[in-house]
This record gives structure tokens, C-alpha cells and sequence, in this order.
């Protein structure tokens, strides 16, 4: 069963703990030390964890990865999201989006970014009804990141 937990300020080193676990493959495959997250010091995720909510993803009550939620004008941006590598692929991440969305009725535009080049990160959101935004950002050669967002109709339920 997948869950969601509010997590805090006392939870930041267990937060970067999951965070250099969840992109580590992405760190050595693309070498962007500037940008992955798995290069993020623990001072950087503490004043980002002051400033949007984070959320563990648990699996049977077990700490398995991250939602980061930055409150950006009129919508919620997902920034970022992490799995632990052996609970990828599992339906984990889609059930913790959805779970994400419901704790948030009343937000009508989720926004995030993921890497062009990661075809399976790009059908995942597509799953989940993201649609490409036409940003293009390029992070470094061979990596760009690709603007995506979702659009809740709420009349339609």
C-alpha cells in the first residue's frame, strides 16, 4: 500500500538520504553535477524544505522516495520527485502522484520538469496526463529538460 507522510525540517537528512539513492543512475549517466539532485547539499534541500512541502512516499509504511511541492502563481510544481532504484517501474510513483493530487482539490495546474532524453521518465508523466509544454531547456549537451504540465477540468470531476 502506498502512502504519503508530511515531511519536515527534522526529516532533511532522511530526505537526502532518499535523494542520492533516487538519482544516483542519473548522475552517472548524465555527469550534471550542477543540477542532479543526488549533488544537492543538505544546507540547499533545508531552506528548500522552509519554503514547499515535501511528502515521503511510503510503501507498507517503509521511507521509499519523495515528492518535493513548490507553490509557484496560480499552479503546483513538482520539484522533485524521487524513487528509491528497486521500487521503479512498480506503479509506486504513479500511485504517489495521484495521492499528491488529491491532497491538493483544489489546485487546477500541476507543472514539473523532466529530462527530454529519459523517454520512460517522459511516458510516465504522460500516463498521469501531463502533456508537453514546448519548454526546452538545456541543461548541458545530450540533457535537456522538457516543461510539462497537467490541467484539471474540475467542472468535469
Amino acid at each position: 500500500m502506498v502512502t504519503l507522510k508530511p515531511a519536515g525540517m527534522e526529516d532533511a537528512e532522511a530526505l537526502l538520504d532518499l535523494q542520492k539513492q533516487a538519482f544516483n543512475a542519473l548522475l552517472e549517466k548524465y555527469r550534471d553535477y550542477d543540477t542532479n539532485p543526488a549533488m544537492e547539499p543538505l544546507s540547499t534541500l533545508r531552506r528548500k524544505l522552509s519554503e514547499r512541502d515535501y511528502y515521503f512516499i511510503q510503501q507498507d509504511g517503509r521511507n521509499v522516495g519523495y515528492i518535493g511541492v513548490w507553490h509557484w502563481d496560480d499552479s503546483l510544481h513538482i520539484t522533485p520527485i524521487g524513487l528509491l532504484p528497486e521500487c521503479q517501474g512498480q506503479g509506486t510513483g504513479h500511485e504517489a502522484m495521484l495521492l499528491l493530487e488529491g491532497l491538493y482539490p483544489n489546485n487546477r495546474r500541476w507543472t514539473l520538469g523532466t529530462i527530454l532524453q529519459e523517454q520512460g521518465l517522459c511516458r510516465f508523466y504522460e500516463s498521469l496526463g501531463y502533456r508537453r509544454t514546448g519548454e526546452v531547456t538545456n541543461i548541458k549537451p545530450g540533457m535537456d529538460e522538457a516543461g510539462y504540465e497537467k490541467v484539471i477540468d474540475r467542472e468535469k470531476g
